[in-house]
């Protein structure tokens, strides 16, 4: 009994301790986050296999929410159960927050952000290039038929064209499972029913008020920060409680700082009830990642176990890849426009590729380094 109460112990101190750091150096939005986290619980620490690793990250795309928020939950409740998910959830969350109210706490006294543009050029560039080698290693896992090349091939295409990503995500499911059931012909076509979305209720506090229309965003929302743009400028800027500059400043605080983009919440929290009113925001957003994730884990495995959702699964697993590639060129095209940000890109690819046990942080930290030596060239 006390053998097995210290091997927990240490479980979630290993937890603790990986999501931490990922926390801290977690910079680049969902897709690297996600490569940083295939890196530590599969190939260093042995948590899960590559292909079920695989698995989560289809489920989690199929669920509203910050996608590497829900990552980090998932393997923190493999790890260590419903303690191991409560402990991932805050070690990656919390020091994103900090930093943010940080940021929000000097941009309400002085009403500026700080100069971080040199650090960008070259932290893009080379997140482009570690998520490229992620994609390809996962690439030759989830690519099991011809089937599925096509319809990955199909979905970064529309992807491409901004078609929403759940139709991307669910079209695709139910085209593998129909090929399947073609070649079946025996079985039935399972019904999937997308998840409902809360409505928003109406409290006359402020932070309550707050704490709501968070809370629905959280739960509704589908897609990368550019999404959660969208619904903060109809949720917030329309209606008149936010100023298009701040939402605008707000979003690059959540991107400038490590951990995952939805820390943006803070900010404009802080800016609308102070601290109360960051904590309202920052609690609403996070949430239904929590609820969400608790509730779909245990089902990944059975959906594993039928051979009909077992093909769903793995189409929805290669739509997922197909996405992320389709983020990497829309990216690219915003941040890889000269030699300079070609050659951070190239050599970013070919560390990762080439070495993978060197830890993706410090390609990212090498990456600004380099960038803000040549931006200043």
């Amino acid at each position: 009994m006390q053998a097995a109460t210290e091997n927990k112990r240490a479980r979630l101190g290993e937890v603790v301790r990986v999501f931490l750091k990922l926390g801290f150096l977690g910079f680049g939005g969902p897709a690297v986050h996600i490569a940083m986290m295939e890196e530590e619980v599969v190939r260093k620490r042995q948590w899960m296999t590559q292909g079920h690793f695989l698995d989560l990250i289809g489920a989690t795309n199929l669920i509203p929410g910050p996608n590497s928020t829900e990552m980090a939950l998932h393997c923190g409740q493999e790890r260590g159960g419903w303690r191991g998910l409560l402990l991932a959830g805050a070690c990656f969350i919390l020091p994103a927050v900090f930093l943010t109210g940080l940021l929000a706490w000097a941009y309400k006294a002085y009403g500026a952000l700080p100069q971080v543009a040199p650090f960008i050029y070259g932290i893009k560039p080379a997140i482009i290039g570690i998520i490229l080698a992620m994609m390809i290693r996962l690439g030759r896992k989830a690519l099991k038929t011809l089937e599925l090349g096509i319809i990955g091939s199909a979905c970064i295409i529309f992807a491409l064209y901004q078609i929403n990503d759940i139709y991307i995500l669910f079209g695709a499911g139910v085209l593998g499972v129909l090929i399947h059931l073609g070649k079946q012909r025996s079985q039935t076509l399972p019904a999937l029913l997308p998840l409902f979305m809360l409505a928003e209720t109406g409290i006359s506090s402020l932070n309550w008020r707050i704490f709501w229309i968070f809370l629905k965003i959280g739960s509704i929302l589908y897609g990368s920060g550019y999404v959660l743009f969208s619904f903060l400028n109809s949720e917030l800027v329309q209606t008149g409680i936010l100023s298009k500059h701040v939402l605008v400043d707000a979003i690059a605080a959540g991107q400038f700082t490590p951990g995952p983009v939805f820390s943006s919440a803070t900010f404009i929290g802080w800016q609308l009830g102070g601290m109360r009113g960051a904590a309202a925001a920052t609690l609403g957003i996070f949430l239904p990642s929590f609820v969400f994730v608790a509730f779909l884990n245990p089902l990944v495995k059975r959906l594993r176990s039928s051979k009909t959702m077992s093909v769903f699964l793995d189409t929805v697993n290669v739509a997922s890849i197909a996405l992320i590639v389709a983020i990497c060129v829309d990216l690219g095209r915003d941040s890889i426009f000269d030699w300079r940000t070609t050659l951070l890109a190239i050599a970013g690819f070919g560390i990762s590729f080439q070495f993978p046990r060197v830890n993706s942080a410090f390609v990212v930290l090498g990456g600004a380094l380099a960038g803000y030596l040549m931006y200043l060239i």
